[in-house]
């Protein structure tokens, strides 16, 4: 800990004597100088001055009791990077799996959407239940009536959305990316991450029987950090496994080639969507080898599609319900809850399936 204590006389910096940086009156300065002894006297015992929770200042004009602030919680990187190492050692080998070769080969998109594990809804107060078992039962239960609807098709290929917001703070104080506060949360933020890591990992093992699987990470507004670490998480976790590839990077917008077809993907919450086709247009390689070009948003949980000149875009359904917020403000809708996957072909998009809820 870095020292500034022989710098500072405060007893030449008295407010009163015309110093106006400090601002201080003699007794405050005087605090100063016993709050600072506190740290003598850790030193003096042994003991290291960052671990000093509170104390008392006690001289002869008062006794004060004082606390120190909060550290810092741990760096996020550093964080993620001890538990990837860790991941490491543990990774499952999967075995390969023979596929058949298709002439008439599909890619499927599946994008269980805005799932907000941790979000807790109850129905006395905004009418509907959500909860991290509702989260996990609708997501299971829509990836594979999604994977049932879409047996006619031959699909050699599953992009995986894995979606921002798939939980619903980003630290243990319980606010969003931003620092929004949600009132509402289903357990801890250590829940909310075992339980995203473990659904993740059963959807994509449930993807492989089927197909190939890549998976796109969207960063979202909710989880933009911990997301990252989820998605992060996932791709260790499967790194032995030659079927599974991932596009994990920060950058907004994430973009796939398949034949004639360019999928993409954001969140949405710092766009303007009418910004799109110019954006995708200058910054995508693959614009000028594909035909039929696709953009599909999250964040605002219902249903918006436009066509634009050179690129479709489209906004996914959510499973999540709303809480007390969205309830009073009038978002929310008994027939926009859903999970939606699509089928392309070399001719562009062929079939879309949904689960509805």
């Amino acid at each position: 800990m870095k020292d500034f204590r022989n710098n500072k006389k405060h007893q030449k910096r008295f407010k009163d004597t015309g110093n106006p940086r400090y601002r201080l009156t003699e007794t405050e300065a005087e605090i100063i100088r016993d709050y600072r002894r506190a740290i003598d006297e850790c030193e003096n015992e042994g003991l290291d001055p960052e671990t000093l929770h509170s104390g008392w200042i006690k001289n002869k004009k008062a006794s004060l009791y004082f606390r120190m602030p909060k550290p810092l919680e741990k760096d996020f990187k550093k964080l993620s990077k001890e538990l990837l190492e860790e991941i490491k050692e543990y990774s499952p080998k999967y075995p390969t799996i023979e596929r058949e070769k298709y002439k008439d080969g599909h890619l499927l998109f599946m994008c269980p959407s805005d799932l907000h594990i941790g979000k807790l809804c109850k129905s006395f107060a905004s009418g509907e239940e959500y909860n991290n078992q509702i989260a996990v039962t609708r997501a299971l239960e829509g990836v594979k009536g999604c994977l049932t609807k879409s047996q006619g098709f031959n699909v050699e290929k599953t992009i995986l959305l894995l979606s921002g917001d798939l939980l619903h703070v980003d630290n243990f104080d319980n606010t969003t990316s931003r620092g929004t506060k949600q009132n509402e949360t289903d357990g801890l933020l250590s829940d909310h991450f075992q339980i995203a890591k473990r659904l993740m990992v059963e959807i994509i093992e449930t993807l492989l029987q089927v197909s190939t699987v890549h998976v796109m990470f969207t960063p979202g507004n909710h989880d933009n950090t911990v997301g990252w670490m989820v998605a992060e998480l996932l791709a260790v976790w499967f790194r032995h496994n030659k079927d599974v590839t991932f596009d994990v990077s920060l950058q907004m917008r994430k973009y796939y080639k398949y034949k004639n077809n360019l999928i993409s993907s954001c969140h949405g919450h710092k766009i303007k969507l009418d910004l799109l086709p110019m954006i995708v247009a200058d910054e995508c390689e693959h614009w000028s080898s594909s035909k039929y070009r696709y953009m599909f948003t999250q964040h605002i949980h219902h249903k918006i599609s436009k066509q634009y000149p050179g690129l479709w875009v489209e906004s996914l359904m959510s499973t999540s319900e709303a809480d007390i917020w969205h309830a009073t403000s009038g978002y929310q809708s008994s027939n926009n809850k859903a999970i939606e996957a699509f089928l392309f072909s070399e001719y562009g998009q062929v079939a879309r399936v949904t689960h509805l809820f």
